[in-house]
């Protein structure tokens, strides 16, 4: 897909085609990201437990097919993604897509996007440190340690660094990156090796036939395939990630639209390359869920210690989803404070110019998380996942709507609209707001967790109504204050 789309020729405005006028919750940031660390975060975000863990159930359920399940919800994150990327190429904002819904939809849409990643992140960040505890206890040694300490454990530490600024932030996402991809290159290699070898995984050899040998491309039919688009969409969960990192890097209009782009080619490889090799390694029904593909192929190699180095590997992906979590978290509740639609104690910033106020509300929610890993510790990883599937989707559809509303502002001549453009809008914004609609469908046709998560939509449109009339005179009287001062 060409880098850059022009359907509309316009000369690019200074400093990456602003036009729109700056958030409140943008000053005081440090310029502390590096290109490499924009570039780290964005396939950081585009790679975690979804792929390293849960493709071994996915693939027992859709056979080879779920390669193209990997491939379409792929395209429709990288959809999400360039649509972000042309807002922040407009104007960079720390507060991200929640203030381009305020420059786009008014305040109550700010308010409803806001609070719903904000749902996302702090549900996310509570699976995220019942992963780390239930991962830690796969060796001995940690064994004896209770579930909710380790949880507590994990929160602290991520916390610190979060709290400590955002180089160091940038710096740790770094190297968890690195080692995710470094763990699918080398698993790529190997099955690269064992497939021109034709070296035997477990009694089978490698090769096309254990494709038409096992049901071909569809074993289990084309519905399997369909239905498992509802969890395969969550596996890039996170690559909205590098629209949020935008305000605290020095030129986002150079290194933003690099690090969108390279999310595809790098979906085509890791998600969609990797699940196709697994598929002629081993017959598809031979990998299940619970446990790694890429383990299920280095146990039946003999690779020595092949299950603790992919649990390092998955703990890493957890760590980094919390890290990640309490950091853009923290950005967007700074911004949603300074307009009034969260506490004032969201806005504070310490010395090192860290939004320590939204990270630290964003943490207590999480210690929630812990105390379900006390109470229940079987069930706490369960309850709060689908309740983070509901506000990814809010997520996503908010980024394409503004978009939209930001290409109908360019054609009335209101805005600009940068070179780095989403290809094909309005038609692909509309089809991605449709296909994320249709998962919530499909959502509903799983008689379990799914239809459950479903029914969760009325209670949060309770709680958001209610918290808007507490809000909405604060954030009237704060935007009554911006327009009088933008007239001076």
């Amino acid at each position: 897909m060409s880098t850059e789309t022009v359907t509309e020729e316009s000369p690019q405005p200074p400093g990456g085609g602003g036009g729109g006028r700056q958030d409140a919750g943008d000053a005081g940031y440090s310029k502390g990201l590096k290109s490499r660390h924009i570039n780290m975060i964005a396939i950081g975000g585009a790679i975690g437990t979804g792929l390293f863990l849960g493709a071994g159930g996915r693939l027992h359920s859709a056979g080879p097919a779920l390669a193209i399940a990997y491939a379409v919800c792929g395209l429709f994150a990288f959809f999400v993604v360039r649509a972000l990327g042309e807002l922040v190429v407009h104007r960079p904002s720390s507060g991200s897509f929640v203030s381009y819904a305020r420059e786009f939809l008014g305040e109550k849409g700010a308010y409803v996007a806001g609070w719903m990643y904000v749902v996302n992140w702090s549900t996310t960040g509570i699976a995220d440190i019942t992963a780390i505890a239930l991962y830690t206890h796969y060796w001995s040694m940690f064994t004896d340690i209770p579930q909710w300490v380790m949880a507590l454990i994990a929160l602290a530490v991520v916390l610190t660094v979060n709290l400590i600024s955002v180089k160091i932030f940038g710096e740790l996402e770094f190297w968890f990156a690195i080692i995710k991809v470094a763990a699918l290159v080398v698993f790529m290699f190997i099955g690269i090796f064992l497939l021109a070898t034709q070296h035997p995984v477990g009694g089978h050899t490698p090769g096309l036939h254990l494709l038409s040998d096992n049901g071909g491309f569809f074993p289990t039919g084309l519905l399997p395939v369909v239905i498992v688009l509802q969890g395969v969409v969550f596996a890039y969960s996170a690559v909205e990630l590098v629209g949020v990192t935008a305000g605290e890097t020095a030129e986002p209009e150079k290194v933003v639209p690099k690090a969108v782009n390279s999310i595809m080619w790098r979906v085509g490889v890791f998600y969609v390359g990797s699940v196709l090799l697994l598929t002629l390694l081993l017959p598809w029904n031979k990998y299940v869920g619970g446990e790694s593909p890429f383990v299920t192929v280095l146990s039946n190699v003999g690779v020595p210690a092949a299950g603790d180095v992919m649990n390092l590997v998955v703990l890493t992906a957890a760590m980094s989803s919390l890290n990640s979590g309490l950091y853009s978290t923290g950005r967007i509740l700074r911004s949603m404070s300074m307009a009034g639609s969260a506490p004032k104690f969201a806005g504070l910033m310490n010395r090192n110019q860290v939004p320590y106020g939204g990270i630290m509300l964003t943490s207590a929610v999480c210690v929630l998380g812990v105390v379900l890993n006390y109470v229940v510790p079987g069930k706490a990883f369960e309850i709060v996942l689908n309740i983070a599937a509901l506000g990814i989707i809010s997520t996503w559809c908010t980024i394409m709507v503004c978009h939209m509303v930001f290409v109908r502002r360019a054609k009335e001549g209101v805005v600009q609209r940068p070179r780095f453009r989403l290809p094909g809008t309005p038609v692909t914004d509309l089809v991605t707001i449709a296909f994320l609609l249709g998962v919530i469908v499909l959502m509903w046709f799983d008689d379990g967790v799914g239809r459950q998560t479903v029914m969760l939509i009325p209670v949060l449109a309770l709680a958001l109504t209610g918290g808007w009339f507490v809000v909405r005179r604060r954030v009237g009287r704060l935007a009554a204050e911006r327009d009088a001062e933008a007239t001076t």
